[in-house]
């Protein structure tokens, strides 16, 4: 049996330098991997390149790494809450990648699967498309993009085993399963880890292939990005 387990946040992250290229899980503040961030934030690695779908709030998430100027460049598809992202956009001390969310997931999925790039009909005719590739199918043009390159994907999921086998809840399960070995290091943090040969095979959603170190996680405070609730009567 391979173990893929190490003991905390610190071992996890052995190896990330200044300049690296990261992919983080989670849709908006659900199932971000809040430790990683956390301690990305205490290494104080500059110069990243972070692929996610949002870029956070102001004071959580990746949001943090930017207020501390951490991250170089952003490749992103919803990045509406953050206030200080787009000041950064704006003033031109970030640079920023708009995906289409679609593209930007089936980009990780190529990866993932070791396909170098996918043709995909969004963004045709548009700005997007600009200095890429074209070709038409049955009559329908696509643009080629090219799969992402990343040296490492932090995922988080709900339940996990020593050997790397992941099980996601609910909306957690974004994109956290198509980072998974999308990157050359793929670190999982768990909810809940359990010894190999404990979760059920058919309830598996990424095997533990995919994944190269994965550790328990901690403090978990899993925020709303906007709370909305009923007024009261």
């Amino acid at each position: 049996m391979i173990r893929k387990t190490v003991s905390n946040v610190e071992e996890a992250l052995k190896g990330v330098e200044n300049g690296m290229t990261f992919m983080l899980g989670g849709f908006g503040l659900c199932g971000i991997p809040e430790n990683a961030i956390t301690h990305l934030v205490k290494l104080e690695i500059k110069d990243i390149t972070c692929i996610s779908n949002n870029a956070g709030v102001d004071d959580f998430g990746l949001g943090l790494l930017l207020h501390k100027r951490q991250i170089k460049k952003m490749i992103s598809s919803y990045v509406g809450e953050n206030d200080e992202f787009e000041r950064q956009m704006l003033s031109g001390e970030l640079d920023v990648e708009l995906t289409p969310q679609g593209t930007l997931a089936e980009k990780c999925r190529a990866a993932q699967a070791g396909f170098p790039a996918i043709y995909t009909p969004a963004g045709y005719g548009t700005e997007v498309a600009e200095g890429k590739e074209t070709r038409e199918f049955d009559g329908k043009m696509y643009v080629l993009e090219e799969a992402y390159k990343a040296d490492f994907a932090f995922v988080k999921a709900w339940k996990g085993d020593e050997a790397g086998n992941l099980i996601f809840k609910g909306t957690a399960r974004n994109f956290n399963p198509v980072m998974c070995g999308a990157a050359k290091i793929t670190v999982a943090e768990v909810e809940e880890l359990v010894p190999a040969g404990t979760l059920d095979p058919n309830e598996i959603h990424i095997p533990g292939i995919f994944v190269q170190r994965i550790f328990q996680g901690k403090n978990y405070e899993k925020r709303i990005e906007q709370r909305t609730v009923r007024k009261a009567p």
